[in-house]
């Protein structure tokens, strides 16, 4: 008895401990219709010396740097006794007071009108936050329980939904800053549906669509219909679905034509805007940002990159796995709504003719590995640039570099180890995931290694596709599903010259590609193009006509001025180098029954199966 009571008063002790370092937020929002928010933050027990407060500079689910901090004015701090208190800004997102008491209290106005994963937007239809866009916090105080109260009674119908946990009265709360951070939150007058799904150990959770749009409740109802099997095909992947916190998992829908659009991935949750003026009518469409974001809370949140472990709220963390992050998130993403039935085989096969494209023919991929690829990702996620880069002839997106390395690490797989990239990805799950063990490209190889049985293969695939810049197979690969891939105009002639702007009858030459016929011949962004072979050019049609009269291999004079000197140079074309995939049917060819059970295995539903 005397154990336990001891224990009981310890643990009300630690509580009592844990309440007097919780760090309280408040927000509310009444000039919401010019899209500011007041928010205050109380920080009890503060350590002697300076206090630092600071906004983020980056976000969960982000790669790159973004200032959250130019959002942000009337930013204040006052003692207990409501005295206020001197505020230095050695940097525009970092305030420091020198001078305070044991409790402080900051308050500031934010700014927020752009409806997206990343930043914050309120107005008087709702109050949408990524937490880091909008809510300062103490430097040094990351380990402390966070308190929100939101207050927003006199806005109609509103009412919250977030994965922070609720404390009753429109108060959530959340163990520690990461937590905090990784938690976004809409309130709005939406539409809710939800449903409950058992787990591999037969518990139930529950899975919430939460949509701001114009719809009625049917059509709110019939989505949830629609991801639902979505869903079913995410669990027969993985074998088990990720344990939510507190049961819950949020997809958070904002829909409407002047929103920016995004998906954005968090531990229980994601945000999905999307450009549409409704749901109903779109479904189909807005299929894709729901596939590729529910698959990362399994994949990136729970099966997380060493890289990235702890996420640094200063500026961005540089990781080396993006290309199985979001990549192997890309390929699955397509691939699970063809399963699901709302996708066909041909929307499929094109989306891999897609894939394909990107790794053969672009030079980011001829140039950098999947590695480095990732490693861009710290300028190029949604980071903004004035000026120009060299972008298109240096860097291939993870995502895309990526699902196009899943989509040949499947296709071999099946074919040399009768396994599948599902396989794959459960070991990992089992061995990284589930127990959530940050880690490294060596643990993906060693595991490739492990399921195959044959580390060499492991090795081998590693060193030349992930690390190096070779390319798989693709052709022999995809005939193995009857699928032929083939140049889509064959012996048809390309300049190379991208997508031409037309203004005032001038002819922009845009940023051309290393290796293309345009750049060969010295032509670049800014170029005004005057003739080919003779013939002038003022619009698209006339480059167009001038391409088709010519074959690979033919030279032409172009003119062109550049900062107003005219000049003149040749140009080799060369064969265009686009390509396509095909089903074999299509090409006049024999669709085997090896090649239809392949292409069955790996297209066709495996809810049953699994």
């Amino acid at each position: 008895m005397k154990k336990i009571i001891g224990a009981v008063a310890i643990m009300l002790l630690s509580f009592g401990a844990a309440a007097q370092n919780e760090i309280r937020y408040s927000i509310s929002f009444p000039n919401a219709i010019h899209h500011e928010a007041q928010i205050s933050i109380e920080i009890p027990n503060i350590p002697a010396g300076k206090l630092k407060v600071r906004l983020s500079r980056s976000s969960p689910g982000r790669y790159a740097t973004h200032e959250f901090g130019k959002n942000v004015y009337n930013f204040k701090a006052f003692n207990e006794s409501g005295k206020a208190l001197k505020i230095i800004q050695p940097a525009g997102d970092e305030y420091e007071i020198a001078e305070h008491g044991k409790n402080v209290k900051i308050t500031y106005t934010l700014f927020g009108n752009w409806i997206d994963g990343t930043y914050a937007g309120f107005d008087e239809t709702h109050a949408h936050m990524n937490i880091p866009a909008t809510f300062a916090f103490p430097v040094g105080m990351d380990a402390r329980p966070r308190i929100i109260k939101f207050n927003y009674a006199e806005k109609l119908n509103w009412k919250v939904a977030t994965q922070l946990k609720p404390m009753g009265n429109d108060t959530y709360y959340a163990a520690n800053l990461q937590y905090f951070m990784d938690s976004p939150t809409e309130i709005a007058d939406y539409k809710t549906a939800n449903w409950q799904v058992k787990n591999k150990d037969g518990k139930m959770q529950n899975i919430h669509l939460v949509s701001h749009s114009k719809d009625d409740q049917k059509a709110i109802d019939n989505y949830a219909e629609m991801l639902k099997k979505m869903v079913n095909e995410h669990y027969a992947v993985w074998g088990e679905f990720p344990i939510y916190d507190y049961g819950n998992y949020y997809f958070l829908h904002d829909v409407y034509p002047n929103y920016a659009g995004d998906g954005m991935e968090h531990r229980n949750s994601t945000i999905v805007v999307q450009r549409t003026p409704k749901i109903e009518g779109y479904e189909s469409n807005l299929l894709g940002t729901f596939s590729h974001e529910y698959f990362h809370s399994w994949n990136v949140e729970r099966l997380r990159p060493k890289t990235l472990e702890p996420f640094d709220f200063t500026h961005s963390n540089i990781s080396n796995e993006l290309w199985l992050a979001e990549g192997f998130t890309q390929y699955y993403g397509n691939l699970l709504l063809t399963r699901a039935g709302f996708k066909s085989v041909e929307n499929a096969a094109q989306t891999f003719s897609g894939l394909a494209n990107a790794v053969l023919n672009s030079p980011g991929a001829k140039n950098f590995s999947p590695v480095e690829a990732s490693r861009y990702a710290v300028f190029a996620d949604a980071g903004v640039a004035i000026d120009q880069t060299n972008k298109n002839n240096i860097f291939l997106s993870y995502y895309t570099y990526g699902a196009a390395t899943a989509l040949a690490l499947d296709l071999r797989l099946r074919a040399e180890f009768k396994l599948t990239l599902d396989d794959y990805m459960r070991a990992l799950w089992k061995a990284y995931g589930k127990p959530e063990i940050a880690y490294t490209i060596p643990d993906l190889e060693k595991t490739l290694g492990i399921l195959t049985k044959n580390p060499a293969f492991a090795t081998d695939f590693f060193k030349r596709y992930i690390y190096g810049t070779e390319k798989n197979d693709y052709a022999k690969l995809l005939l193995n599903a009857g699928y032929v891939l083939r140049k889509a105009n064959a012996g048809k002639a390309s300049t190379g010259i991208g997508r031409v702007t037309f203004e005032d009858g001038k002819a922009i030459v845009p940023q051309t590609l290393t290796g293309t016929p345009a750049y060969d011949a010295g032509l670049d962004f800014g170029a005004l193009l005057l003739t080919i072979d003779g013939v002038e050019i003022k619009d698209q049609a006339a480059l167009n006509k001038v391409t088709e009269t010519h074959k690979p291999g033919d030279v032409v004079e172009v003119t062109y001025s550049y900062y107003g000197v005219n000049k003149t140079t040749k140009l080799t074309f060369t064969e265009n180098p686009v390509l396509e995939i095909v089903s074999i049917e299509k090409t006049g060819g024999s669709l085997t029954k090896e090649m239809q059970i392949f292409r069955d295995n790996w297209l066709n539903s495996q809810v049953k199966s699994k």
